[in-house]
């Protein structure tokens, strides 16, 4: 009897569902008009090459990569150097450190060792933050040696190369 007694609920239940769909009275709501909101650019500041910084960048190139966009140096290391200005992929990171500590969501990849004007721009970067108020020597050797490049004294032939080409410009 009790499973019969279920089972007749279960076929009456439905119908009382129907009904009730049957019976209920859409309410009509108004239409709100909601105005989307503006995206925001991403907005990276270009970087502005001074007129004067331009000449050690063109005698770094020279320098690096004879002004080959697809140099590749360094091969005898674990990473090699790629590109117009050799970058490594210690200074690509260094790059990206400094864009996160100035609050900018850019970053750059490996592969925009490859390209020229990406190069350069990581260049301007690392100048900008670490050598602001420094001489092309300074600049130069340190961009040859790390840190500690102007001390070594294995930079100074590379700073005399570097000399030469800005003398040639």
């Amino acid at each position: 009897m009790k499973k019969s007694y279920y089972f007749i609920i279960l076929l009456i239940i439905p119908l009382f569902i129907g009904a009730t769909k049957k019976v209920m009275v859409r309410e009509v709501l108004p239409v709100i008009e909601i105005e989307p909101k503006p995206i925001k650019p991403i907005v990276i500041e270009p970087i502005v090459i001074e007129p004067e910084i331009t000449s050690l960048i063109d005698a770094l190139i020279i320098v690096e990569s004879q002004g080959n966009d697809s140099a590749v140096g360094d091969t005898h290391l674990n990473e090699p150097s790629i590109g117009v200005l050799q970058i490594r992929p210690i200074m690509v990171k260094e790059v990206n450190r400094i864009l996160k500590m100035k609050g900018t969501k850019h970053r750059y990849k490996m592969s925009d060792r490859w390209d020229r004007e990406k190069s350069i721009e990581m260049f301007r970067i690392w100048q900008e933050f670490h050598h602001n108020d420094s001489n092309y020597e300074e600049i130069a050797r340190s961009w040859n040696g790390g840190p500690k490049g102007p001390k070594n004294p294995k930079t100074y032939s590379y700073w005399k190369k570097v000399e030469n080409q800005l003398a040639s410009l």
